[in-house]
């Protein structure tokens, strides 16, 4: 879209345990260029727990995000006053973090006279491929990630089609489950692969849950209950075991993505016969190496590309909110200082309703 004056938009994220800010701007031809990007990990605070603890994030939040937000703009070289509008994550999301960004972006918002936009964390992730790569609309989404995983097709900003998710568990948190009933510590993804280089992929057969049927969800309680009874049939695990368990679960969960993915792609050419394929993955999972190779294979296979963006822009940050943001802005859509925060907020809920709602 040509035409349209530059905006600067500062973006906040706060949906779990990272606390960013980035300042993102779009120029007149809808490219975007990402002036800075700050993101503070709470691993620390929440390692000794083996997951991420909602009160102690909150908490977190509160003590550093002006900080986080003062150190955005000093990297961009823009003051808060220069930005056009001030976007911030408003759900889905641990409600206690999301309040804080929310509320934070509300009293920016009213103290500079700037544009509130309330962003679905989800849509920001479905959104960062044109950030980085200018893929145009439509294209498919698979979201891997802490806490979603889902196919959706992405016809266009606000315009989102689910074509499938979990039925319980998300398949990081998946690999958190088993990186902890293996000691292997937190977070759970980057410690399976690690170990699981060291393991052999074909020892044990685990389950493949609900691949025998046409719908495109996921499920991987059965998958982890699974890897729990043959660890325990093998306690106590010498590290050979628990490589192996490692890859052979690892190998499960790569089998299972790439066939559902392949059965997204075939339902996307139907959909739009002779169209252009475009598998954007999205989420902290996009980073397992195994995953990846399994759906290059699948999108050769299918003739479609294989869109990933940089890790650092997959896991959750402040540049795809802002980006988020700049998209909606573009449009003419903002939200008033009643816009409420949601710790659920489908993706493909009417995006005007919502809106409305909140008003």
């Amino acid at each position: 879209m040509t035409g349209q004056a530059p905006a600067t938009i500062l973006g906040i994220e706060t949906s779990c345990d990272e606390t960013a800010a980035a300042l993102v701007v779009r120029d007149e031809f809808g490219r975007g260029t990402i002036r800075s990007n700050v993101v503070r990990s709470q691993l620390d605070e929440h390692a000794a727990f083996g997951g991420v603890v909602p009160e102690l994030a909150a908490r977190a939040h509160v003590t550093y995000l002006d900080h986080i937000i003062a150190q955005a703009c000093r990297e961009a070289g823009i003051p808060l006053a220069q930005v056009d509008a001030i976007a911030a994550t408003a759900g889905p999301g641990l409600i206690g973090g999301v309040l804080v960004g929310l509320t934070t972006a509300k009293a920016l918002a009213a103290a500079l006279d700037k544009p509130l936009l309330g962003i679905n964390h989800l849509e920001a992730h479905a959104l960062t491929a044109r950030l980085t790569d200018g893929v145009p609309f439509p294209y498919l989404m698979l979201l891997v990630s802490g806490g979603h995983s889902q196919f959706v097709l992405v016809r266009g900003v606000g315009d989102y089609e689910r074509w499938g998710t979990t039925i319980d568990d998300a398949l990081g948190e998946a690999f958190d489950k088993v990186a902890k009933l293996l000691s292997l510590g937190h977070p759970g993804g980057p410690a399976v692969e690690r170990i699981a280089k060291a393991g052999d992929s074909h020892r044990f057969k685990f389950p493949r849950p609900l691949l025998r049927e046409a719908r495109m969800d996921f499920s991987f309680s059965g998958l982890k209950t699974a890897v729990r009874l043959q660890a325990e049939a093998l306690a106590p695990l010498a590290d050979q075991d628990v490589a192996d368990i490692a890859a052979s679960f690892q190998t499960a969960v790569a089998e299972i993505v790439a066939t559902r993915s392949r059965q997204a792609l075939e339902q996307f050419a139907s959909r739009f016969p002779g169209q252009d394929m475009r598998l954007v993955v999205a989420g902290g999972v996009a980073a397992n190496q195994t995953i990846g190779t399994a759906l290059r294979a699948v999108c050769a296979e299918a003739g479609a590309t294989l869109i990933v963006p940089p890790i650092a822009l997959c896991t959750d940050n402040g540049a795809m909110v802002a980006w988020a943001g700049a998209e909606r802005f573009a449009l003419g859509v903002h939200d008033g200082l009643e816009f409420v925060a949601r710790p659920r907020w489908p993706l493909d809920l009417d995006d005007m309703k919502v809106r409305s709602d909140a008003a």
